[in-house]
């Protein structure tokens, strides 16, 4: 549904439900609109955290009087569809925990044709700087979720994601969990087991062993499922 669809009172109902920590999905559904609308309003108005009901239909006002190049038919479908399943998988991974930056550059490399760009086609494809790019990719990559490989003809880095990059991010995880039980092992020797606070670590320190260890298994167990 086009932007000037939406009126003052539909976005106050917008302020209200990020106010109350709704998805945009609930958000949409309440207001009887495609998720792609909401999630569109708010990432070009402050986003949920800044979104402002009068600022935005403000804004959507200039753009209307400014007017704006018409649409092919044809291509708006499609172009609805891609944009609806990008929205909506950069509000997953902003909701398993990574940054806004980060989940839009991951979910821009996973919906690439081969899984594969550069920093300058990330910069132009999700329309930010450069060095947005930068700290998206150096967090991405530390976490094991993409690679960097680099083009020797071109002297630039290409950034990979394939199928191993949740194996990778898991068993990086893990492990730094892991490294943590053992950093909890060791506080429970030196203040001891007759002591409340020993005996809570104790608990804490297994319960992490045992949860890494299980990640860990599973995840060579799950690293090249059947088809």
């Amino acid at each position: 549904m086009p932007e000037g669809r939406l009126t003052r009172q539909d976005r106050q109902r917008i302020a209200t439900g990020l106010t109350e920590g709704r998805s945009y999905a609930e958000i949409a559904r309440r207001l009887d609109r495609p998720t792609s609308t909401i999630s569109r309003e708010v990432g070009r108005n402050g986003g949920p955290s800044d979104y402002r009901p009068e600022r935005a239909h403000h804004a959507a006002a200039r753009r209307a009087r400014r007017g704006t190049p018409a649409r092919s038919p044809e291509a708006e479908p499609q172009d609805r569809k891609v944009f609806e399943v990008e929205e909506g998988a950069v509000e997953m991974a902003i909701g398993m925990g990574l940054p806004k930056m980060m989940a839009r550059v991951l979910i821009g490399l996973w919906l690439s044709e081969d899984g594969r760009l550069t920093a300058a086609e990330l910069s132009r494809r999700l329309k930010v700087s450069p060095a947005s790019i930068s700290m998206a990719v150096g967090y991405l990559t530390q976490q094991g979720l993409i690679r960097r490989e680099r083009d020797p003809q071109r002297r630039r880095d290409i950034y990979v994601v394939d199928d191993n990059a949740w194996y990778h991010s898991t068993v990086i995880s893990s492990r730094r969990t892991l490294a943590a039980a053992e950093i909890v092992k060791e506080a429970v020797q030196t203040l001891g087991l007759d002591t409340p606070v020993g005996r809570r670590l104790a608990r804490s320190g297994a319960f992490l062993e045992r949860i890494s260890l299980d990640a860990l298994e599973s995840a060579e167990r799950w690293r090249d499922p059947p088809p």
